[in-house]
């Protein structure tokens, strides 16, 4: 038998030809027991194949039970159960963690686990070089090996080139390994395949002997198969920024460098078989696998209490708190539930951390709202987590915190856009760098990036690529891009060359580019993390994140809290503070006045300019239609208008029951309670899933795999390959065709992008609290939303115009009156008017902004009273002057410019600001025209990106509109 240990994965960026996945998928087909996925000091990749050996056992285990069942003495299959892929029983392979290390002093060495605790040495080995070098980059030394040693198993690759003296000092440093892993290392012996590999191999033996070490044989794969060879010169040469033409001997030199069988490593080490043998003996030792990774959770007690003592506490004083009238015996019985669920499965520390977070934010004045599966329930509405009772929903809490799946419970925070930094750098103080981390995201080959890349490696033009990059949605279509829709864009697609490009652009779409940072997904360990995963620096200051993405950790059971930001918290955040500043009342998002009828008024006549989520055209185009009456319409007009919905044609069939216009019905009393709030049509994600367990009499497990499925913006989704087993199951039970079409097409969507009812739940309240602010102050609205820019839809020129038509008096940048932020100030009737403040200026930065409003006192009254007072350079007055900022000092826009271009230094020059008697230097006044009102619209726009004096197309509206025709005249 024979075991690959050193295998290189597209995990090492631009240099490994195949995924993972293709990896163990080979193997299975080679009838190799065991692989070792073995990047360059990485395990990146490591879980992908983890994930793929676990569903090729899945499947094996599957054909088996299938098998059994179809025998002359056993029951046959239900013909709802789809026959297995067939795989060899006695091929499941077994995969081996690993990581090739390379040495800034020493050889490079494939290091290889023998147990948990080399593992965990393997990680502090990678997290030691990642944390001293930038990201993307790993700078390691020898020490670091010598200091994490015990539980690894090393193989010494030999020098490839040798330098003059290069030799001596290589085998010097390996003498050091030798002496350090006696009896746990092996000199590897792998093929170079230009017909010289015989020489070579004699040349390793006597090397090996001369070390006193075994030799042990690899093919050092770069690719699953030999078809990769080309994909492999291009992803070299996008690494070398080269073109394939020109790589000469960086470029492969045949497709030999492949995963192998062992009877092909026989043939190739023809006379060094015990090398090959040797392989399977190592990899028989090598036993540790990444099920053996036991996540520990921070405890969260305290020397007084226990978790679940604390839990307990916290959730009965929040009820008190959320229910000061009384709780319902509904709301204590789901308690009690949920609290009983929730210690069986030891998630008490979880819920503690993220109430814990949101306490840290609430303290430091920062808005917070807690969404997502576990979000909306009883615990985290007493816990202060969420603002949304989870007696709006529809959902049992087990769907999401399940004892059966065993499946870590999902929460999102959302926080203010401008200070999430805060929460982070608080985790961070907190639990400490080596115990908390963000995930990584890993940014894959897709559209213009695989286009582009691959078009410049294969030395095409950029007007090529151009071309071929503006028929993207036809390109990646099932029918790709089309040979006279080549011919129409100027292309020939008979080319050799491009077409040999478009295989290769196919080929790299879907491979990681390389990693970058999840938006807020936290990883909180009770010891080490970085003996769970390697740990590394972010592109961000003062950030550091591990290797493995969230779909890495969910499949791994790794409990993850969700950090993340959203503009809108930030604009109403803002709001509140303009109204308690103005008007002497304190709001927040759970003492709003609920359900008020002059919201959803303004809300039916597509008045959303600027309110959360339903501010697209979209959206404003469905709102007269849907005309939503109260809080639980919003839930669904947020996740209606979304990619599951519409593909699955529930739009229309929704609208229509809505108004009378179409019979509600259900198709049976079990989907009835599913589909019970939303008129028999489904909507949200959890529906599809429970129309697959109550209609389609899907198992757990198959549920299970459907939801990872459905996950939002799933990469590599496989849901289609449900798609079978769901309409056998649905016509089994009696369901009409169509619906189960209907019902899967929308499941389909969910695969792109799902939308659960618990998110739609925690966004709604959001929707209602930017509509209630607009509805009643519609100037602080826009106000709050213009200093939270940039987010949403709209330009602050539209925001203003906005407001503005809501009655609201916008006054300019004034030199005088304005502040950094936009502000609300007293109208001179009773009323306030908004303020644009010095952010609206193009160019012009915060600091300045701060000391023009410092130095200002009783205000400017000339252009060089702010070069004096707040030392304000040049460039900067100028652009006040050209923002008709001074109009206040009764300058206008071009006076203003005019002294502003007089100032030509920094700082004031006194000995030449008077004359030789010491009067005052008068410079004669210059003659500036007036300017007229469109070139005041164009510099207003060119200053502040809008303008208060007219709308642009004010200037041509006598164009557009046609002259009164004179109705005496006769037409012709």
């Amino acid at each position: 038998m024979y075991a690959e240990l050193s295998i290189t994965s597209n995990f090492t960026f631009l240099t490994g030809a195949s995924h993972p996945e293709e990896y163990m998928q080979r193997a299975v087909t080679l009838g190799l027991p065991a692989i070792a996925i073995a990047d360059h000091n990485s395990v990146a990749g490591i879980v992908r194949a983890h994930t793929q050996a676990r569903e090729i056992a899945r499947k094996v285990r599957e054909r088996v039970e299938w098998e059994g069942q179809n025998t002359p003495i056993g029951p046959p299959c239900p013909d709802h159960i789809p026959k297995p892929p067939s795989y060899p029983i006695h091929a499941v392979p077994r995969l081996i963690p690993a990581a090739r290390l390379i040495f800034t002093d020493a050889p490079t060495v494939t290091a290889l686990p023998l147990n948990r605790q080399g593992w965990g040495n393997l990680c502090r080995i990678l997290s030691a070089g990642r944390l001293r070098a930038e990201k993307g980059d790993c700078i390691l030394h020898l020490s670091d090996l010598m200091e994490f040693s015990d539980g690894l198993h090393l193989l010494l690759w030999p020098q490839a080139t040798r330098p003059q003296g290069g030799a001596s000092a290589w085998r010097t440093q390996a003498q050091k390994l030798t002496r350090r892993f006696s009896g746990r290392m092996h000199l590897v012996m792998h093929p170079r395949y230009d017909g010289a590999d015989s020489e070579y191999f004699s040349v390793l033996e006597t090397e090996s002997q001369q070390l006193n070490l075994p030799t042990l044989a690899s093919a050092a794969p770069i690719m699953h198969h030999g078809t990769r060879r080309k994909l492999a010169d291009v992803l070299t040469a996008i690494r070398l920024r080269r073109k394939v033409d020109d790589l000469g001997r960086d470029a492969l030199a045949n497709g030999e460098q492949r995963l192998r069988s062992e009877t092909e490593m026989l043939r190739i080490f023809k006379g060094h078989e015990g090398a090959v043998t040797r392989a399977h003996m190592v990899s028989e030792q090598l036993q540790f696998s990444l099920d053996e990774l036991r996540y520990e959770y921070p405890n969260e007690g305290s020397d007084q209490e226990t978790p679940t003592q604390r839990l307990h506490r916290l959730a009965h004083e929040g009820l008190n708190w959320r229910y000061p009238a009384g709780a319902s015996e509904k709301a204590k019985k789901m308690l009690a539930h949920e609290l009983t669920l929730i210690g069986k499965l030891k998630y008490e520390p979880y819920f503690l951390t993220v109430r814990d977070i949101v306490t840290f934010a609430r303290s430091r004045d920062i808005l917070c709202q807690g969404r997502g599966s576990a979000a909306n329930s009883v615990v985290c509405y007493c816990l202060g987590i969420t603002e949304v009772s989870p007696e709006l929903g529809t959902m049992v809490f087990e769907r999401f915190v399940s004892e059966a799946r065993d499946e870590p419970p999902d929460i999102d925070v959302d926080f203010e856009h401008e200070r999430r930094e805060e929460v982070i750098q608080h985790i961070y103080d907190r639990y400490g760098r080596e115990r908390a981390g963000l995930c990584a995201t890993v940014v894959h080959y897709r559209g213009k990036r695989a286009i582009r890349e691959v078009g410049r490696a294969m030395g095409l033009t950029e007007d090529t690529i151009s071309a071929l990059s503006s028929q993207l949605w036809g390109f990646f279509s099932a029918k790709g891009l089309e040979a006279e829709r080549m011919r129409e864009i100027g292309l020939d697609p008979d080319d050799k060359r491009l077409k040999q490009t478009l295989m290769l652009v196919y080929e790299i779409d879907g491979f990681p580019r390389h990693l970058s940072q999840h938006v807020g997904g936290f990883i909180i360990t009770e010891g080490r993390l970085d003996e769970l995963v390697p740990i590394e620096n972010a592109t961000m200051e003062d950030r550091t994140v591990i290797c493995w993405d969230k779909d890495d950790i969910d499949s791994l059971g790794i409990l993850k809290v969700d950090v993340l930001s959203l503009g809108m918290l930030t604009c109403i955040r803002k709001a509140f503070d303009l109204i308690s500043q103005h008007h002497q009342t304190g709001y927040s998002l759970a003492t709003l006045p609920p359900e008020d009828p002059a919201v959803y008024d303004m809300l039916c006549k597509a008045d959303s300019v600027g309110v959360f989520q339903v501010e697209s055209r979209a959206q404003m185009n469905f709102l007269p239609r849907m005309r939503p009456r109260n809080f639980y319409d919003l839930v669904i007009e947020v996740a209606i208008i979304r990619p599951g919905p519409i593909q699955g044609d529930m739009v229309h069939p929704y609208i229509r029951r809505r108004n009378g216009e179409e019979e509600v019905s259900f198709p049976s009393d079990a989907l009835g309670e599913v589909l019970g709030k939303t008129l028999g049509v489904p909507l949200f994600q959890e529906q599809a899933m429970q129309i697959a367990i109550v209609g389609a009499g899907f198992t757990p497990e198959q549920a299970d795999r459907l939801r990872r499925s459905l996950a939002t913006f799933k990469k590599h989704g496989n849901v289609s390959e449900f798609r079978a087993l769901f309409l056998r199951g649905m016509e089994r039970n009696g369901y009409e065709q169509d619906f189960a079409e209907r019902c899967f097409s929308q499941i389909e969507g969910f695969g792109s992008y799902g939308f659960p009812e618990s998110h739609a739940a925690s966004f709604a309240l959001l929707v209602y609290a930017s509509a209630w602010i607009k509805c009643h102050h519609p100037g602080i609205f826009a106000c709050a939303l213009l200093n939270s820019q940039p987010m949403g839809f709209y330009a602050p020129a539209q925001i203003v115009r906005d407001a503005r038509e809501h009655g609201v008096q916008v006054r300019p940048v004034c030199i005088n009156a304005s502040f950094w932020d936009n502000v609300m100030e007293p109208d001179g009737h009773g009323g306030l008017a908004l303020r644009l403040g010095f952010r609206q200026i193009k160019g012009l930065s915060e600091e300045d902004a701060s000391w023009l409003t410092a130095a200002r006192g009783n205000g400017y009254h000339q252009v060089d009273d702010v070069w004096r007072r707040a030392g304000l350079g040049p460039s900067v007055i100028e652009r006040l002057a050209e923002a008709d900022a001074f109009s206040a000092c009764d300058l206008t826009r071009r006076e203003a410019l005019w002294q502003a271009k007089a100032i030509a230094t920094a700082k004031p020059l006194p000995l030449f600001s008077q004359d030789l008697e010491g009067e005052a230097l008068d410079e004669p006044a210059a003659y500036l025209p007036q300017m007229t009102l469109g070139e005041q619209v164009v510099e207003d726009y060119v200053a502040t990106r809008l303008s208060l004096k007219a709308h642009p197309v004010a200037l041509i509206r006598h164009l557009l509109t046609p002259e009164p025709r004179d109705k005496t005249t006769p037409v012709a």
